[in-house]
């Protein structure tokens, strides 16, 4: 049986560009932090192909630019050494997930809205992803005590706290034992950025440079791994605000001067090579956004509008 410290939901091209190529690279710097299984939650039987092929490593291919300057290489991740699916492998899903520490997942959140079967006292696979979650964490729970780490990725608000008030009463409805024992996991928020581009066949993908995974400390949080991309912080407001009123206040200006022109433009990179446009966007920053991120203290924001235009001018 394995003993794999994480246990994944999803098999999505971000995570394999993303929390996957993390902990592959910090396995291969020594780090004790894999190696990771892989749970397929959708049911979607055209991805066993993609399923069985993570577990044999896979490239990632990074294109873009840092710091101005075009980049281009390509890892080959292999932390996932199993994979299985909530149709055919749940026993085998609940066996294994005894030696899990952490818990990640980055299902859609579609997956997150609520279903009919969440309230069966039993797994089903019509079930919502946190009722899933639940279902597999009695299992577990019935295995051992140990503690878990559950670490949502997915871009809903307060990820972490989310997942948690939507588990908690179902646990409560399976056993009050559990319920308690549940209530007191860390259940961690999270913001992910970084733009995966394109998938490669039958496992791999294309992602941008830049990348992020900021999680919001806690008590007995733990990272993990060590990575650069990484950063645990007490308060995620700050990256958020930075998110919103940098890259997303950018992408808005890009698309209201596209719907005003001839409309030829067909990649940002094209709006980013036209000179006027370039220099207004950071005329936009450095007038109007700039100054309000100076006069709340956060000196971050000048290397984040930088890496911005990067992102829009990838090439």
């Amino acid at each position: 049986m394995s003993t794999n410290p994480v246990l994944q939901f999803g098999t999505s091209r971000f995570l394999q560009a993303h929390a996957d190529l993390f902990l592959s690279e910090a396995m291969a710097s020594g780090q004790p932090v894999g190696p990771v299984t892989v749970i397929q939650s959708s049911g979607n039987a055209t991805r066993n192909a993609r399923l069985q092929a993570l577990t044999k490593g896979f490239p990632v291919r990074i294109q873009g630019l840092e710091n101005g300057l075009p980049v281009r290489r390509e890892t080959r991740v292999t932390s996932i050494t199993r994979a299985y699916d909530t149709m055919t492998d749940w026993p085998e899903i609940c066996a294994t997930s005894r030696h899990a520490r952490i818990i990640l997942s980055n299902t859609s959140e579609a997956g997150w809205t609520p279903q009919p079967a969440d309230t069966l006292g039993h797994f089903d696979q019509s079930m919502s992803y946190p009722a899933k979650l639940a279902h597999l964490l009695y299992a577990r729970f019935r295995l051992t005590d140990a503690p878990v780490q559950i670490m949502p990725t997915e871009l809903v608000p307060r990820n972490g706290d989310t997942l948690r008030a939507r588990t908690l009463p179902l646990a409560a409805a399976l056993s009050q034992p559990f319920h308690d024992w549940l209530a007191a996991q860390t259940f961690a928020n999270s913001l992910v950025d970084r733009i995966v581009s394109e998938p490669l066949d039958p496992a791999g993908a294309v992602a941008e440079p830049y990348a992020l995974w900021a999680i919001e400390a806690a008590p007995a949080l733990v990272a993990p791994c060590d990575h650069s991309a990484i950063q645990i912080v007490p308060d995620l407001g700050p990256i958020e605000r930075r998110k919103l009123h940098i890259l997303n206040l950018g992408h808005t200006y890009l698309v209201s001067n596209w719907l005003k022109s001839d409309r030829q433009a067909q990649f940002v990179r094209d709006l980013m090579n036209t000179a006027k446009l370039r220099t207004d966007l950071q005329s936009l920053y450095e007038a109007e956004v700039l100054p309000t991120f100076a006069a709340a203290g956060d000196t971050t924001a000048p290397a984040y509008v930088a890496a911005t235009l990067d992102r829009f001018a990838n090439p």
